[in-house]
């Protein structure tokens, strides 16, 4: 049926396939029956395997099972999914929180619904594409600004002086690793009177105090903020969280279509979510971990010349002029034993590597990145 389709991304060197691991996450992986040093996975802490988190999901799945059976708005949840919302408003300070599926499906639930009426969305053009489809799916005028452009949002804002205005933008950009500058747009809503999504699925766990990205910044959430957050990546588990004040939380569950439609988180899943969330509060030396890996990777990087900036966030992309090129950088480190897929387009539209560092990679792991990007680098000289 998309045979011509599938033809054109072939030709373009878009065509992707799936990667399946025989082994657990983590810094080392298993792909075909061969070892690889794992520069892909955006379990920032390595919490997807801690053993505690492990053994929470056993003792729930022996209490309560593992099929929720229904959505929350029927009898799928139970009170490990209170306690996690509990827990989150604490760690987002904010009045209440909700869980949803995925962060997709949060961007795409309730950033429509919180937009009904005559409203207009300012989007970041790098933004997620969950937000942007978030955007899309509602019936608000969506004004894109340029990237972290506070004077070309501004601009904008002024010139929607009646509508109701929300600033949509991710805390940390995941395949560029750079942060949002949120003391700006934080202004700005307030000069305004707009409100501000948040999306924090990268900054969760890895920025602040582990809270994210208003925490980097010391800002405080107001009543008009919303930040979505994932259980997924620095907390290894599975599951999303919009966390705001407590009208917001009641029209989402009256209103969030992916929420009020979806079947629940499976209890091991929840409480998986809940023992992460405790570690990274009671163990802050993971972040410290992350940070100490994630400036030895870029200064490793930059001393073979690299042009990367040492940034605070552990997403660190390798840009390239072409596609091929980024495919053929991906494939050298793939022979010299470390998985590093190729991001294209549509993804991005300047290819790249994008290495992610973890709390648990070794010298050894960022020594020998390192080293496989300056042989490959050689190579491409000659």
């Amino acid at each position: 049926m998309f045979e011509r389709e599938l033809s054109e991304l072939r030709k373009k060197d878009l065509l992707r396939g799936l990667m399946a691991l025989e082994s657990r996450q983590g810094p080392v992986v298993t792909i075909r029956g061969k070892r690889y040093i794992n520069f892909a996975s955006n379990d920032y802490l390595g919490l997807a395997c801690h053993p505690e988190v492990v053994r929470a999901a056993e003792a729930a799945g022996r209490r309560f099972g593992f099929g929720a059976g229904a959505s929350r708005l029927l009898a799928g949840g139970n009170t490990l999914h209170e306690k996690l919302e509990d827990m989150v408003a604490f760690f987002k300070k904010t009045e209440a929180a909700l869980v949803f599926n995925s962060g997709y499906a949060a961007n795409t639930g309730l950033l429509p619904a919180l937009a009904a009426g005559d409203a207009v969305i300012f989007s970041d053009e790098l933004n997620h594409a969950s937000i942007i489809d978030g955007c899309r799916l509602s019936n608000a005028a969506v004004r894109i600004y340029r990237h972290r452009d506070m004077g070309h949002l501004a601009e904008l804002m002024k010139r929607e002086p009646k509508r109701r205005k929300i600033v949509a933008t991710d805390g940390v950009f995941s395949m560029d690793g750079d942060i949002a500058p949120l003391p700006d747009i934080y202004s700005l809503c307030l000069k305004h009177g707009a409100a501000l999504w948040l999306d924090d699925a990268h900054a969760t766990g890895v920025l602040g105090d582990g809270s994210g990205s208003l925490s980097h910044f010391g800002l405080e959430p107001g009543p008009w903020t919303v930040q979505m957050g994932t259980f997924s990546k620095a907390l290894g588990s599975f599951g999303a969280f919009v966390a705001g004040s407590s009208d917001i939380v009641d029209w989402a569950l009256n209103s969030a279509r992916s929420f009020m439609f979806s079947t629940a988180l499976p209890s091991p899943v929840v409480a998986a979510s809940i023992k992460a969330l405790s570690l990274v509060v009671k163990r802050p030396g993971m972040r410290k971990r992350l940070r100490s890996n994630t400036l030895k990777a870029c200064e490793g990087l930059r001393g073979i010349g690299c042009d990367v900036v040492p940034g605070e966030t552990p997403i660190i992309p390798l840009r390239q002029r072409t596609v091929r090129q980024a495919l053929a950088l991906s494939s050298y480190l793939w022979d010299s034993g470390i998985y590093a897929p190729a991001i294209r387009p549509p993804t991005v539209r300047e290819p790249r590597v994008r290495i992610t560092v973890t709390a648990v990679h070794t010298e050894r792991h960022i020594r020998l990145l390192v080293e496989a990007i300056r042989k490959y680098g050689k190579r491409t000289e000659r």
